[in-house]
C-alpha cells in the first residue's frame, strides 16, 4: 500500500540524504512531498543543488502524512529556528508514525521533546545533544527504536533506506 511521506527540510540540506531516500521511497511506490518555509520556495543544498518546496509547513496538516523524513546537513539546525517545524515533527511521534532521521537530523528532533528514553544514532558531533535530551546514543549504521529510524552518515544510506522501507511496509 502506497504511503505519503513528508520530507522536512530547508537550505543547506545534505542533498544525498534527501535524494537517495526519496528515490528509494518512490521506487517502492510511495509519494514524498518537500516541506519547508513556503510553498514554491527554492532552497539550496550544501552542494549548491536547488530544490523547490512542494509546501510550506503552514500549508499542510501532518495528519495527511504516514511518515516524516528529516535529512541532515545544516538544514536540521536551521529548522530549529522556527518552533512550527518541531511541532510538525512532534505529531509523528505522538501519532506513532514512522520518523526517519539521518546524520545531523536527530539534533533537530531534540526540539520535539520526544527523544527521552529512545535509542538512536547520529553524526558524532551531535551525540552529546542527544544524550542531554535523554536519548541513549549508539554508534551503529542504523538504529530502529519503535518507529524511529536513525543513521550516522550518507555511508549508511543503504541500511537507513532498507529499515525505513520495512517500517512503511509493516
Amino acid at each position: 500500500m502506497s504511503k505519503k511521506v513528508a520530507a522536512l527540510l530547508t537550505d543547506m540540506v545534505e542533498e544525498i540524504e534527501l535524494t537517495d531516500p526519496a528515490e528509494k521511497l518512490r521506487d517502492a511506490g510511495h509519494s514524498l512531498d518537500l516541506i519547508g518555509k513556503g510553498k514554491g520556495e527554492t532552497i539550496k543544498g550544501k552542494n549548491g543543488q536547488e530544490m523547490t518546496l512542494d509546501y510550506g509547513v503552514d500549508d499542510v496538516d501532518p495528519n495527511d502524512y504516514d511518515a516524516i523524513l528529516v535529512p541532515g546537513g545544516f538544514s536540521p539546525d536551521i529548522l530549529r529556528i522556527d518552533e512550527k517545524n518541531a511541532a510538525f515533527a512532534r505529531h509523528f511521534f505522538e501519532a506513532d508514525k514512522p520518523v526517519f532521521a539521518i546524520c545531523h537530523a536527530p539534533q533537530f528532533l531534540v526540539d520535539t521533546g520526544k527523544l527521552k528514553g529512545k535509542t538512536l544514532t547520529s553524526f558524532v558531533s551531535v551525540r552529546n545533544d542527544l544524550r542531554n535530551a535523554g536519548a541513549e546514543v549508539v554508534d551503529e549504521e542504523v538504529v530502529v527504536d519503535g518507529k524511529l529510524v536513525t543513521s550516522r552518515t550518507p555511508h549508511d544510506l543503504e541500511a537507513f533506506n532498507r529499515e525505513s522501507l520495512k517500517l512503511l511496509e509493516a
